[in-house]
């Protein structure tokens, strides 16, 4: 080897500094055939074969002397090229994302699906699910900075954008009737044979407390008059105070009410079958958010929408997620609430106006403000939209 090449090596050292260039080298400089040249790139490529990284120039350098001695020449460019394809550049960090979920239930499991059939990670998403039991509590959340998505039933939204947070607004949505169900033990089996009794609910305002009080209204009950309310913080909570018999009756929603049936007790209202409108899961975030994140929420709501295909086509991974998360593994107990709960789910995360007039329209008794507000006032169809102009639905759904 030649003194200018022996010179040129031991010229190269570590330098501290790193390029922001991700082109890869050209082994044939700025023209295509003339020597090496900085010319036209006067930063070195952000390429892995030089992080750490080697004085650009230095490297130029060393190159033009080996150009002289052509079969070694070839192997080092060989060498280089190769070792950049197989070895891939960064990529870039995933964005972060808190989503905040009120129930542990079905409706309620898609960020569940999306994280163990990997969409998050498809769609670069460095995702984080916390659960609070109570609509108006995650939407106290949402407002204070807590969290930049919620999973979530409408109604703490909603009197929250009544009284004049009108940064809450609905991108999507899952579950647009009520499907709990009213479950007792023993000789109750009649909705009117609850007068007196004790219900546990959820939450005083969350989706269990607002079914109750709509399914008994058609019997002619009223909440305190004659049945009161016990609060048991969720879902598997109210089902163990009704086993333990700590109340009479509990407001469930699937899997609970399946498990219920599965250890004697029995249905007092089958939720399902009244089909009540209300936004009882919903996607919920903040105007601010979207106009600062646009993509990540429409990164988030894409992997959503895979996850709700997941839950409608794959039966055995669904079942699999939730008795991972839910800790229910039989078979029968998890094909009825299944068969009940799908049907109620929105395949293509439809939020419909006439399920959030419902809640207005509740929420109007106390707030009178809530009748000027109109539905659409409440909802941002951008994702949606978007996901049914570019094809991005029927392209899913055609996937086997």
């Amino acid at each position: 080897m030649g003194e200018e090449v022996r010179a040129s090596l031991l010229e190269i050292k570590f330098v501290k500094e790193t390029s922001a260039d991700p082109r890869p080298i050209s082994p044939f400089g700025k023209g295509g055939k003339g020597d090496f040249s900085a010319t036209g790139r006067t930063n070195p490529p952000k390429s892995p074969c030089f992080q750490g990284g080697l004085q650009w120039r230095t490297v130029v350098k060393f190159l033009n002397g080996l150009r002289k001695h052509h079969t070694m020449f070839r192997c080092v460019v060989f060498a280089v090229l190769v070792y950049g394809w197989l070895v891939p550049a960064s990529l870039p960090a995933a964005e972060k994302l808190t989503t905040i979920y009120s129930a542990r239930v079905m409706s309620q499991s898609m960020p569940w699906m999306a994280q163990e059939a990997g969409l998050f990670k498809k769609y670069n998403l460095d995702f984080n699910l916390v659960f609070v039991s109570s609509s108006s509590i995650v939407t106290a959340a949402l407002l204070g900075g807590d969290a930049e998505m919620t999973l979530t039933g409408g109604i703490g939204n909603v009197i929250a954008y009544v009284r004049g947070s009108t940064d809450v607004v609905f991108v999507g949505g899952v579950k647009n009737v009520m499907t709990q169900s009213l479950v007792a033990g023993g000789s109750i089996k009649k909705p009117e044979e609850l007068k007196g009794k004790k219900i546990a609910v959820s939450r005083i305002g969350g989706n269990t407390h607002y079914f109750t009080i709509q399914a008994l209204r058609r019997f002619g009950m009223e909440p305190n008059r004659d049945f009161s309310f016990i609060q048991s913080g969720g879902d598997p909570e109210a089902l163990a105070a009704l086993m333990a018999g700590q109340v009479d009756a509990a407001a469930l929603t699937p899997p609970s009410d399946a498990k219920a049936l599965a250890n004697g007790f029995q249905y007092v209202v089958y939720g399902p079958d009244l089909k009540i409108p209300y936004a009882a899961t919903a996607f919920v975030t903040k105007r601010s958010v979207i106009a600062k994140r646009p993509q990540v929420i429409g990164q988030f709501m894409r992997a959503m929408a895979e996850a709700a295909k997941i839950m409608h086509t794959d039966r055995d991974f669904v079942y699999k997620v939730l008795g991972k998360y839910l800790r229910v593994t039989e078979r029968a107990v998890l094909d009825a609430a299944y068969n009940a709960e799908i049907k109620a789910l929105e395949s293509r995360l439809v939020i419909k106006n006439e399920a959030l007039q419902a809640i207005l329209d509740e929420v109007a008794q106390t707030e009178p403000r809530a009748k000027k507000v109109k539905p659409q006032e409440l909802i941002d169809s951008r994702y949606l939209d978007e996901m049914e102009k570019s094809g991005f639905f029927d392209q899913l759904w055609a996937r086997k």
